[in-house]
């Protein structure tokens, strides 16, 4: 079996800085829709915080670089489904660490996306932490 050549992830790294990802993000928010934009701040926000092992720090910096990395399992080109499997990691990572996210990331994300997109946009992005995430995830 021939394995392809994967892409240098260390490439990506300047994309972990706050412009750098914050750029990326907003490049594609209109396209992805509020849920995915703010699952995405929620944990980049989460990763700057000092409450997060290193090891969920870790899986934090893989769905991220899941969502910018070019290979996707559907690609981002496709529309509507193409940025599904990106919210469904993203989601699943936000389930996994449901109690490191506190209320202080919640509002830094909420008021980062409300800078891209209006208050009936970011209805999409309410459900994101109802009571149980689970019932629901996209």
């Amino acid at each position: 079996m021939n394995i392809p050549d994967l892409p240098d992830f260390m490439a990506y790294k300047d994309k972990f800085t706050e412009n750098g990802f914050v750029e990326k993000i907003s490049r594609i928010a209109k396209r992805s829709g509020a849920k995915l934009v703010y699952a995405a701040l929620i944990l980049y926000y989460t990763l700057q915080s000092d409450k997060v092992s290193v090891k969920d720090k870790a899986i934090i910096i893989g769905a991220l670089g899941y969502l910018i990395s070019p290979l996707d399992v559907i690609p981002d080109a496709i529309p509507i489904a193409g940025l599904t499997d990106d919210l469904g990691v993203l989601l699943f990572v936000i389930n996994k660490l449901w109690k490191e996210v506190g209320d202080d990331v919640k509002e830094k994300a909420r008021k980062k996306l409300s800078e891209w997109f209006d208050p009936e946009e970011m209805k999409a992005a309410d459900d994101l932490f109802k009571e149980n995430p689970t019932e629901d995830p996209v």
